[in-house]
Order: structure tokens, then C-alpha cells, then sequence
């Protein structure tokens, strides 16, 4: 079952040409395309399938810099102010606000971790408070327990995945520019080398600029140009619940468990870091590289099943841009939740919070996520392909720092002064960006 997402109208007529060209219209595309109409190009937004259907609308809804690796830190504090800030310019409903996170635990190694964040936080800036006993079991008091410890990350706050990246959508056809659902891009043109157009299933795009914000289908297509991107994707469930009668939070995280508030009457419910990896041609391609990631999570991430083989994001196969392509036979990756792991959602969750056990489930759905082999997105010019500009492998935090991601995209794309220092996201780190050759294919 997809999850709850608000369908917007597309752009009737393809463009002929355009300033840029953005492909994916998950949460980086979407933003990426409103930032750069903000600045005056003529964009055409691309998606596959519906603005927001695949893991921009299957997240939790987190916007957090709480725990954020300390390269991502930067881009989710300017995120934070560039969500608010969106609602004002664009008098979209986002559904963001900064109703602070709250976490408590009876762990203490892993109250000590965030501890140890917290320090490093506050030296640059972050509010951030640890919790003693009295005040963690205070703010979780809905859970009738005592807890030894917890934070409270007074600044972070939600937004709603069903209604962002449609807002921002409008947002950008309010602007001048164009979004183009149904409409996959095939693949890219090149002229001396560069970038010349778009081709999609609908016609060419003459451009000279082009934004990659594909999501899970990032590394497939960039080895349609013979750029080498290591990506794997995870397969996590997540499920809705009626809370419309119980006095609960708006996000809570507690025993591995998070809830947040999804629309009215509901919160969602989601088993932290509980994923599957689904065997694929590519993740056996770049396995070595993903190893310590999994190796260091291997409680908590275990082997799925053949959904991923089948859905056809990790193909190896290079394809004909006169042709349908993987793209289109799978519009939009909706695979099945995994009955195990929301059965065991609902019971911790229950355990947590007693009251959750007699709320109606209204809907469950899975997602895939894009990842890279360090957890830290790709936001980098592709000097293989002049014109090229890559913004994947957001490893589950795309959601939250979209935002200040996409700006620094924008940033990118015109030369100006970026938004944070954009050296820890290059490609170049993996080694990749540069030409391969395909024939190992």
C-alpha cells in the first residue's frame, strides 16, 4: 500500500527547451527545481511516476539536526530555516513546524553517545539538552515508565511527507517553471561532450544543465553515461495508526522506536535502523564497499528477499533511449511492507506506549533507500559529463535536509557562493565521476 501522499496536476505540454532540466521529483528534485526557479530559469521537474511516491513521501518526517553525521550537520541547521522559510515565500503547507524531538532511553552507552553529539553540537551552535532521569521520564510520562536518561533537541521538528514535495511542485509551476509527472527521462545528450538535452518518453529537452535527484534509480542511470556511482538501497516498513483519542507528542523516540505525528489523528510508527537489503546485481557490484556499513549494522539490517531483483532500480543493464526503460515498466517503487517487522512494530510500540496496542492500523507501506557505502549523500558536478550535476544517495536523511541540500544543488548549478562547503559530498570520494568502461557490464 503506498503511503498517504496529495496528487497534484502536471504541466499539460513538454517544454522545447529549457535553462535546466531537473529529473526526479522526490524531495531533492523538487526543491532543487523551486530554488533554481527562484533565480530565474526556466526548469522543467521530472518524474516517473507522481510528485513525491516514492521515499520522499515514506520517510518518518524528521527534520532533526540531532545525531546528524557531522558532515550532513551543516546542511540540516540551514534546512531547519529553509523549511520555514518556504511556508512564508511560497504560502504552501508543508506541514513543518519545530515542535522539538525528544528522545529517552535506559541504555547507558547510548545516552553517553548523544551526550558526546551534544557536546560537539553546542560548540557550533546547536541547542541541544541532555535529560536527566526525572526530566526523560517527565517528557515520556505517556509511556508510564522510568527512563535513565534522554535529549531534548529544542529547534528540530516534523514536516508532513504527504504534503511536501506536492507544496514545493506547485510552488515551482507558480514560478514560471514547469513539472512533468508520468514523464520519465531516458537518458541525457551530449554535444562535444557536454550536456545538450534531456531525452524522455515524451520528446527531447534542449538544455544545457541537468540535475540528477533520481532517488534509488541514481546509480542505474549514471551508468547509462559510464559514471561509476556505488549505491545500494535498503527496504524499510512503516505503518500509520489512529492516535485521534490518546494525548501523545508529536515525535518521540524511545527503545528503538520513533512515532510522529502524520496528518490529523494518526502517527506513524517505525522500528529504527530495522531494514532489509535485498540481494541485486548491483549491490553484488559494489558489496565490498558496503560492507563495513552493513558489517557495523548486521543486528539490525538483515537479507531480504527478491523485491528489489524485481522492482528494477539496480539493474546493470544499459538501455535504448528509443525504448521503454526499466523506469517505465516500475513508475513508482511501491514494494511490500514485511509482515515481521510491522507485527513487531506494533508490539514494541505497544509495550512503550500501552494505549497504541488498541489503535486501528490504517495503513502500512515500504520504501527503498537510496545509500551510499558512508551514509553521506553525493551533491557534485559530474566532470565526465559537462552539465551534469548528481544529488543522490541521501541514505534515509534526504527527507529532512532537502531543503538546504537542494539550495546548495541551486548554489552549484549557478556558480554562486554555496550555501555550506560542498567538498564532503563529492563523488571523487569513492573514486567515481570519472569515466568507465561499460563493456564490464
Amino acid at each position: 500500500m503506498p503511503a498517504p501522499l496529495r496528487f497534484i496536476k502536471s504541466t499539460p505540454d513538454l517544454p522545447a527547451e529549457a535553462d535546466a532540466v531537473v529529473i526526479g521529483g522526490g524531495i531533492i528534485g523538487s526543491f532543487t527545481a523551486y530554488y533554481l526557479a527562484q533565480r530565474g530559469l526556466k526548469v522543467a521537474l521530472l518524474e516517473k511516476g507522481v510528485v513525491g511516491g516514492e521515499q520522499s513521501s515514506r520517510n518518518w518526517g524528521w527534520c532533526r539536526q540531532q545525531n546528524r553525521d557531522e558532515r550532513e550537520l551543516p546542511l540540516a541547521t540551514k534546512a531547519l530555516d529553509l523549511w520555514e522559510q518556504f511556508g512564508v515565500e511560497s504560502g504552501e503547507d508543508t506541514g513543518f513546524r519545530r515542535c522539538g524531538l525528544f528522545y529517552v532511553s535506559n541504555d547507558a552507552s547510548e545516552i553517553e553517545t548523544w551526550a558526546k553529539w551534544g557536546e560537539y553540537a553546542r560548540s557550533i551552535g546547536v541547542k541541544t539538552r541532555m535529560l536527566n532521569s526525572q526530566e526523560a521520564s517527565d517528557h515520556g510520562k505517556f509511556t508510564g515508565k522510568v527512563w535513565k536518561g534522554g535529549v531534548h533537541s529544542q529547534m528540530d521538528g516534523i514536516a508532513d511527507p504527504g504534503l511536501a514535495v506536492p507544496a514545493v511542485a506547485r510552488a515551482v509551476m507558480a514560478l514560471g517553471s514547469t513539472v512533468h509527472q508520468a514523464c520519465a527521462a531516458r537518458g541525457i545528450e551530449t554535444t562535444g561532450g557536454a550536456v545538450s538535452g534531456v531525452v524522455t518518453e515524451r520528446g527531447t529537452i534542449r538544455t544545457k544543465l541537468v540535475i540528477h535527484a533520481g532517488g534509488a534509480w541514481a546509480s542505474s542511470f549514471m551508468r547509462q553515461l559510464g559514471v561509476r556511482f556505488p549505491q545500494a538501497t535498503v527496504r524499510q516498513s512503516i505503518l500509520a495508526v489512529g492516535t485521534g483519542h490518546m494525548t501523545l507528542p508529536d515525535a518521540f523516540y524511545g527503545d528503538s522506536m520513533s512515532i510522529t505525528r502524520r496528518g490529523e489523528g494518526a502517527h506513524a510508527l517505525a522500528y529504527s535502523g530495522r531494514a532489509k537489503v535485498d540481494p541485486t546485481m548491483q549491490f553484488l557490484k559494489y558489496q565490498k564497499q558496503f560492507l563495513p556499513m552493513f558489517k557495523e549494522r548486521w543486528s539490525k539490517v538483515s537479507p531480504g528477499g527478491l523485491q528489489g531483483l524485481l522492482a528494477g532500480h539496480e539493474t546493470l543493464s544499459n538501455w535504448r533511449l528509443d525504448q521503454p526503460t526499466p523506469m517505465e515498466a516500475r513508475r513508482i517503487l511501491d514494494p511490500v511492507p514485511d509482515a515481521k517487522t510491522i507485527r513487531l512494530t506494533v508490539e514494541r510500540v505497544s509495550r512503550l506506549i500501552p494505549a497504541v496496542a488498541q489503535a486501528p492500523v490504517l495503513a502500512s507501506w515500504a520504501g527503498f533507500v537510496d545509500s551510499t557505502p558512508d551514509g553521506v549523500p553525493v551533491i557534485d558536478n559530474l566532470p565526465a559529463v559537462p552539465g551534469l550535476i548528481l544529488a543522490a544517495g541521501f541514505s534515509g536523511h534526504g527527507f529532512g535536509i532537502g531543503p538546504g541540500a537542494s539550495h546548495l544543488v541551486a548554489d552549484i548549478a549557478t556558480g554562486q557562493d554555496p550555501i555550506v562547503d560542498p567538498r564532503p559530498y563529492r563523488l571523487s570520494r569513492f573514486d567515481g565521476g570519472t569515466k568507465i568502461d561499460v563493456s564490464e557490464f
